[in-house]
Protein backbone atom coordinates (compact mmCIF):
# COMPACT_ATOMS: atom_id res chain seq x y z
CA UNK A 1 0.00 0.00 0.00
CA UNK A 2 1.14 3.36 -1.06
CA UNK A 3 2.15 5.86 1.91
CA UNK A 4 0.21 9.27 2.55
CA UNK A 5 2.52 11.81 1.25
CA UNK A 6 2.16 14.24 4.14
CA UNK A 7 2.21 17.74 3.08
CA UNK A 8 3.27 19.23 6.55
CA UNK A 9 5.13 17.50 9.78
CA UNK A 10 7.13 15.13 6.79
CA UNK A 11 9.64 14.77 9.01
CA UNK A 12 7.41 13.32 12.09
CA UNK A 13 7.51 10.02 11.74
CA UNK A 14 10.90 9.72 11.30
CA UNK A 15 10.97 12.04 14.58
CA UNK A 16 8.49 9.29 16.02
CA UNK A 17 10.93 6.31 14.77
CA UNK A 18 14.48 7.89 16.26
CA UNK A 19 12.95 8.97 20.07
CA UNK A 20 10.17 9.18 22.54
CA UNK A 21 8.37 12.72 21.21
CA UNK A 22 7.10 14.57 23.99
CA UNK A 23 3.07 16.17 23.99
CA UNK A 24 2.52 19.13 25.89
CA UNK A 25 -0.04 18.69 29.00
CA UNK A 26 -3.54 20.28 30.25
CA UNK A 27 -4.77 23.42 28.71
CA UNK A 28 -7.80 23.65 31.28
CA UNK A 29 -5.47 23.20 34.80
CA UNK A 30 -3.24 26.15 33.42
CA UNK A 31 -6.07 28.47 32.84
CA UNK A 32 -7.61 27.69 36.44
CA UNK A 33 -4.19 28.34 37.95
CA UNK A 34 -4.44 31.86 36.42
CA UNK A 35 -7.80 32.52 38.26
CA UNK A 36 -9.91 34.60 35.20
CA UNK A 37 -12.75 36.11 35.94
CA UNK A 38 -15.86 36.44 34.08
CA UNK A 39 -14.90 39.76 32.68
CA UNK A 40 -12.29 37.99 31.28
CA UNK A 41 -13.79 35.82 28.97
CA UNK A 42 -16.17 38.36 27.89
CA UNK A 43 -13.50 41.17 27.61
CA UNK A 44 -14.63 43.65 25.04
CA UNK A 45 -16.47 41.69 22.07
CA UNK A 46 -18.75 39.75 24.60
CA UNK A 47 -19.57 42.52 26.98
CA UNK A 48 -23.28 42.33 26.28
CA UNK A 49 -23.93 38.17 25.95
CA UNK A 50 -26.52 37.06 27.43
CA UNK A 51 -25.16 33.78 28.88
CA UNK A 52 -22.52 33.31 31.25
CA UNK A 53 -19.16 32.49 29.61
CA UNK A 54 -16.77 32.10 32.40
CA UNK A 55 -15.32 28.33 31.70
CA UNK A 56 -15.72 28.29 27.84
CA UNK A 57 -11.79 28.29 27.21
CA UNK A 58 -11.94 28.65 24.02
CA UNK A 59 -13.32 31.91 24.32
CA UNK A 60 -10.05 33.22 25.66
CA UNK A 61 -8.27 33.08 22.04
CA UNK A 62 -10.37 36.21 21.42
CA UNK A 63 -10.48 37.79 24.43
CA UNK A 64 -7.03 36.95 26.45
CA UNK A 65 -5.05 35.78 23.77
CA UNK A 66 -2.00 36.41 25.74
CA UNK A 67 -2.96 33.78 28.43
CA UNK A 68 -2.93 31.36 25.76
CA UNK A 69 0.23 32.08 24.10
CA UNK A 70 1.78 31.83 27.54
CA UNK A 71 0.85 28.28 28.65
CA UNK A 72 1.72 27.34 24.95
CA UNK A 73 5.57 28.89 25.36
CA UNK A 74 5.29 27.23 28.98
CA UNK A 75 4.93 24.13 27.58
CA UNK A 76 7.68 24.52 24.72
CA UNK A 77 9.85 25.75 27.29
CA UNK A 78 9.21 22.73 29.31
CA UNK A 79 10.42 20.55 26.22
CA UNK A 80 6.91 19.47 24.34
CA UNK A 81 7.80 18.90 20.74
CA UNK A 82 3.60 19.12 20.25
CA UNK A 83 1.24 21.83 21.40
CA UNK A 84 -2.34 21.24 21.28
CA UNK A 85 -4.31 24.03 20.37
CA UNK A 86 -6.70 25.66 22.77
CA UNK A 87 -10.08 24.04 20.53
CA UNK A 88 -10.90 20.84 23.02
CA UNK A 89 -14.53 22.23 22.66
CA UNK A 90 -14.31 24.75 19.95
CA UNK A 91 -17.38 22.79 17.60
CA UNK A 92 -20.21 24.22 17.25
CA UNK A 93 -22.08 21.56 18.80
CA UNK A 94 -20.15 22.60 22.37
CA UNK A 95 -20.06 26.20 21.75
CA UNK A 96 -24.16 25.90 20.97
CA UNK A 97 -24.70 25.48 24.84
CA UNK A 98 -22.98 29.49 25.24
CA UNK A 99 -25.28 30.58 22.20
CA UNK A 100 -21.29 30.76 20.13
CA UNK A 101 -21.85 27.98 17.30
CA UNK A 102 -21.39 30.30 14.62
CA UNK A 103 -17.95 31.38 15.89
CA UNK A 104 -16.37 27.63 15.96
CA UNK A 105 -14.82 28.04 12.61
CA UNK A 106 -13.16 31.91 13.55
CA UNK A 107 -12.59 30.06 16.88
CA UNK A 108 -10.01 27.41 15.83
CA UNK A 109 -8.44 29.71 12.89
CA UNK A 110 -7.48 31.70 16.22
CA UNK A 111 -6.16 29.04 18.10
CA UNK A 112 -4.13 27.38 15.64
CA UNK A 113 -2.72 30.69 15.03
CA UNK A 114 -1.81 31.33 18.44
CA UNK A 115 0.05 27.76 18.54
CA UNK A 116 1.37 28.22 15.02
CA UNK A 117 3.44 31.44 16.38
CA UNK A 118 4.34 29.91 19.73
CA UNK A 119 5.93 27.21 18.00
CA UNK A 120 7.45 29.38 14.81
CA UNK A 121 9.04 30.55 18.00
CA UNK A 122 10.59 27.95 19.70
CA UNK A 123 11.58 25.57 16.56
CA UNK A 124 14.85 25.03 15.60
CA UNK A 125 16.43 22.95 12.61
CA UNK A 126 17.17 20.25 15.15
CA UNK A 127 14.13 20.84 17.17
CA UNK A 128 11.12 21.16 15.09
CA UNK A 129 7.63 22.10 16.93
CA UNK A 130 4.31 21.12 15.57
CA UNK A 131 1.06 22.72 16.34
CA UNK A 132 -1.48 19.34 16.99
CA UNK A 133 -5.36 20.69 16.14
CA UNK A 134 -7.19 19.05 18.40
CA UNK A 135 -10.45 18.14 18.19
CA UNK A 136 -12.31 17.03 21.31
CA UNK A 137 -15.28 14.71 22.11
CA UNK A 138 -18.27 16.86 21.76
CA UNK A 139 -20.83 16.93 24.83
CA UNK A 140 -23.34 14.65 22.49
CA UNK A 141 -22.94 11.13 21.99
CA UNK A 142 -23.97 9.39 18.87
CA UNK A 143 -24.27 5.99 20.16
CA UNK A 144 -25.51 6.37 23.99
CA UNK A 145 -28.89 7.44 24.84
CA UNK A 146 -29.27 10.80 26.77
CA UNK A 147 -32.88 9.16 28.36
CA UNK A 148 -32.47 6.67 30.35
CA UNK A 149 -36.06 5.55 29.32
CA UNK A 150 -35.41 5.94 26.14
CA UNK A 151 -32.61 3.78 25.11
CA UNK A 152 -33.53 4.77 21.08
CA UNK A 153 -33.10 8.44 21.33
CA UNK A 154 -30.31 10.24 20.22
CA UNK A 155 -29.59 14.03 20.68
CA UNK A 156 -27.20 14.32 17.96
CA UNK A 157 -26.55 12.93 14.28
CA UNK A 158 -23.56 11.38 12.65
CA UNK A 159 -23.92 14.00 10.00
CA UNK A 160 -24.17 16.60 12.50
CA UNK A 161 -21.13 15.57 14.18
CA UNK A 162 -19.50 15.01 10.94
CA UNK A 163 -20.30 18.88 9.84
CA UNK A 164 -19.42 20.35 13.31
CA UNK A 165 -16.19 18.26 13.18
CA UNK A 166 -15.61 19.40 9.28
CA UNK A 167 -15.62 22.72 9.99
CA UNK A 168 -13.56 22.94 13.14
CA UNK A 169 -10.61 21.02 11.29
CA UNK A 170 -11.25 23.87 8.07
CA UNK A 171 -10.19 26.52 10.91
CA UNK A 172 -7.46 24.46 12.11
CA UNK A 173 -5.97 23.97 8.82
CA UNK A 174 -6.11 27.38 7.71
CA UNK A 175 -4.48 28.75 11.32
CA UNK A 176 -1.24 26.67 10.38
CA UNK A 177 -1.98 23.13 11.98
CA UNK A 178 0.46 20.61 11.52
CA UNK A 179 -1.79 17.50 12.60
CA UNK A 180 -4.44 16.81 13.89
CA UNK A 181 -5.41 14.89 17.31
CA UNK A 182 -8.94 13.25 17.75
CA UNK A 183 -8.86 12.78 21.37
CA UNK A 184 -10.84 11.76 24.66
CA UNK A 185 -13.04 9.73 22.46
CA UNK A 186 -15.05 8.25 24.58
CA UNK A 187 -17.50 7.17 21.75
CA UNK A 188 -16.22 5.06 18.83
CA UNK A 189 -19.00 6.60 16.34
CA UNK A 190 -18.21 10.37 17.30
CA UNK A 191 -14.60 9.54 16.49
CA UNK A 192 -15.89 7.99 13.88
CA UNK A 193 -17.30 11.14 12.62
CA UNK A 194 -14.50 13.17 13.25
CA UNK A 195 -12.43 10.69 10.86
CA UNK A 196 -14.56 10.99 8.19
CA UNK A 197 -14.39 14.57 8.13
CA UNK A 198 -11.12 14.82 8.23
CA UNK A 199 -10.59 12.45 5.14
CA UNK A 200 -13.39 14.02 3.33
CA UNK A 201 -11.36 17.68 4.07
CA UNK A 202 -7.76 16.30 3.11
CA UNK A 203 -9.40 14.82 0.12
CA UNK A 204 -10.77 17.92 -1.39
CA UNK A 205 -7.66 20.08 -0.43
CA UNK A 206 -5.40 17.43 -1.51
CA UNK A 207 -3.00 17.70 1.79
CA UNK A 208 -2.39 15.13 3.57
CA UNK A 209 -2.00 15.94 7.39
CA UNK A 210 -1.25 12.86 9.68
CA UNK A 211 -3.80 12.06 12.59
CA UNK A 212 -3.58 10.85 15.86
CA UNK A 213 -6.50 9.50 17.09
CA UNK A 214 -6.75 9.01 20.72
CA UNK A 215 -8.98 6.96 23.58
CA UNK A 216 -10.29 7.50 26.94
CA UNK A 217 -10.92 4.21 29.06
CA UNK A 218 -13.49 5.41 31.95
CA UNK A 219 -13.56 2.72 34.89
CA UNK A 220 -11.47 -0.83 35.34
CA UNK A 221 -13.63 -2.83 33.07
CA UNK A 222 -11.08 -1.97 30.51
CA UNK A 223 -13.79 -0.04 28.09
CA UNK A 224 -14.73 2.90 26.78
CA UNK A 225 -17.64 4.62 27.25
CA UNK A 226 -19.87 3.50 24.26
CA UNK A 227 -18.55 -0.25 25.41
CA UNK A 228 -15.65 -0.75 23.66
CA UNK A 229 -12.80 -2.50 24.58
CA UNK A 230 -9.25 -1.31 24.04
CA UNK A 231 -8.15 -4.18 21.33
CA UNK A 232 -12.16 -3.14 19.91
CA UNK A 233 -11.52 0.41 19.64
CA UNK A 234 -8.31 0.24 17.75
CA UNK A 235 -9.86 -2.40 15.16
CA UNK A 236 -12.55 0.56 14.74
CA UNK A 237 -10.08 3.15 13.79
CA UNK A 238 -7.49 1.40 12.00
CA UNK A 239 -9.38 2.27 9.01
CA UNK A 240 -7.82 5.74 9.43
CA UNK A 241 -4.52 4.74 9.17
CA UNK A 242 -3.56 7.42 11.85
CA UNK A 243 -0.16 7.86 12.51
CA UNK A 244 -0.32 7.39 16.13
CA UNK A 245 -3.22 5.48 18.49
CA UNK A 246 -3.29 5.88 22.21
CA UNK A 247 -5.13 7.28 25.18
CA UNK A 248 -5.63 10.25 27.61
CA UNK A 249 -7.47 11.30 30.07
CA UNK A 250 -10.05 9.99 32.48
CA UNK A 251 -6.99 7.43 34.54
CA UNK A 252 -3.80 7.97 35.50
CA UNK A 253 -0.96 6.49 34.64
CA UNK A 254 -0.89 3.73 37.08
CA UNK A 255 -4.50 2.63 36.31
CA UNK A 256 -3.86 3.05 32.50
CA UNK A 257 -0.77 0.81 32.15
CA UNK A 258 -2.52 -2.49 31.43
CA UNK A 259 -4.69 -0.81 28.66
CA UNK A 260 -1.96 0.92 27.39
CA UNK A 261 0.00 -2.32 26.99
CA UNK A 262 -2.69 -3.48 24.89
CA UNK A 263 -2.73 -1.15 23.02
CA UNK A 264 1.33 -1.28 22.33
CA UNK A 265 0.50 -4.98 21.57
CA UNK A 266 -1.93 -4.78 18.95
CA UNK A 267 -1.39 -1.84 17.44
CA UNK A 268 1.72 -3.15 15.52
CA UNK A 269 1.64 -1.13 12.51
CA UNK A 270 1.38 2.41 13.89
CA UNK A 271 2.71 4.27 16.83
CA UNK A 272 1.88 4.79 20.37
CA UNK A 273 0.76 7.71 22.32
CA UNK A 274 -0.29 8.19 26.16
CA UNK A 275 -0.90 11.30 28.02
CA UNK A 276 -2.37 10.03 31.29
CA UNK A 277 -4.60 12.44 34.23
CA UNK A 278 -2.12 13.32 36.88
CA UNK A 279 -3.42 10.45 38.97
CA UNK A 280 -6.91 11.00 40.61
CA UNK A 281 -8.60 13.90 41.31
CA UNK A 282 -7.84 15.86 44.49
CA UNK A 283 -9.43 19.07 44.97
CA UNK A 284 -6.91 19.97 47.98
CA UNK A 285 -3.96 19.95 45.44
CA UNK A 286 -2.84 22.54 43.77
CA UNK A 287 -3.94 21.14 40.28
CA UNK A 288 -6.71 19.22 41.68
CA UNK A 289 -4.88 16.01 41.25
CA UNK A 290 -3.24 13.68 43.49
CA UNK A 291 0.78 13.65 41.26
CA UNK A 292 3.72 15.60 41.71
CA UNK A 293 5.60 15.82 39.05
CA UNK A 294 7.94 12.84 39.48
CA UNK A 295 5.17 10.49 40.29
CA UNK A 296 3.97 11.29 36.97
CA UNK A 297 7.45 11.50 35.11
CA UNK A 298 8.10 8.10 37.05
CA UNK A 299 5.03 5.87 35.73
CA UNK A 300 5.99 7.13 32.60
CA UNK A 301 9.16 6.57 32.77
CA UNK A 302 8.63 2.65 33.87
CA UNK A 303 6.02 3.14 30.58
CA UNK A 304 8.99 3.70 28.15
CA UNK A 305 11.44 1.12 29.71
CA UNK A 306 8.92 -1.44 28.73
CA UNK A 307 8.39 -0.34 25.25
CA UNK A 308 4.77 0.90 24.98
CA UNK A 309 6.07 4.40 23.83
CA UNK A 310 6.34 6.59 21.28
CA UNK A 311 4.44 9.89 22.29
CA UNK A 312 4.34 11.03 25.84
CA UNK A 313 2.63 13.70 27.60
CA UNK A 314 0.07 14.75 30.02
CA UNK A 315 -3.70 15.15 30.31
CA UNK A 316 -5.85 16.61 33.40
CA UNK A 317 -3.99 17.99 36.30
CA UNK A 318 -0.84 18.33 34.36
CA UNK A 319 1.41 21.44 34.38
CA UNK A 320 4.45 22.45 32.57
CA UNK A 321 6.47 20.76 35.57
CA UNK A 322 4.73 17.76 34.49
CA UNK A 323 6.02 17.65 31.35
CA UNK A 324 9.68 18.40 31.60
CA UNK A 325 9.81 15.63 34.36
CA UNK A 326 8.47 13.57 31.67
CA UNK A 327 10.73 15.01 29.08
CA UNK A 328 13.91 14.15 31.34
CA UNK A 329 12.37 10.68 32.32
CA UNK A 330 11.87 9.30 29.18
CA UNK A 331 14.44 11.10 26.60
CA UNK A 332 16.82 7.58 28.61
CA UNK A 333 14.85 5.51 26.49
CA UNK A 334 14.31 4.31 22.66
CA UNK A 335 10.93 4.56 21.44
CA UNK A 336 8.50 1.51 21.26
CA UNK A 337 9.66 -0.02 17.78
CA UNK A 338 6.12 -0.94 15.52
CA UNK A 339 6.12 -2.09 11.78
CA UNK A 340 5.46 1.66 10.85
CA UNK A 341 4.27 -0.11 7.48
CA UNK A 342 2.65 3.17 6.78
CA UNK A 343 5.14 5.71 7.76
CA UNK A 344 8.32 4.19 6.81
CA UNK A 345 8.76 5.98 3.47
CA UNK A 346 7.38 9.21 4.64
CA UNK A 347 10.58 11.67 5.05
CA UNK A 348 11.39 10.64 1.31
CA UNK A 349 8.30 11.24 -0.25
Amino acid sequence: MKPPVYTRAAALPEMLSRRIVILDGAMGTMIQRCKLAEADYRGERFADHPKDLKGNNELLQFTRPDVIAEIHRQYLAAGADLIETNTFGATSIAQDDYGLGPLAREMNVAAARLARAACDEFSTPDKPRYVAGALGPTPRTASISPDVNDPAARNVSFDELRAAYREQAEGLLEGGADLFLVETIFDTLNAKAAIFALDELMEDTGERLPVIVSGTVTDASGRILSGQTVTAFWHSVRHARPIAVGLNCALGATLMRPYIEELARVAGDTFISCYPNAGLPNPMSETGFDETPEITGALLEEFAASGFLNIAGGCCGTTPEHIAEIAQRVSRYQPRCCGASLFGNLAAA
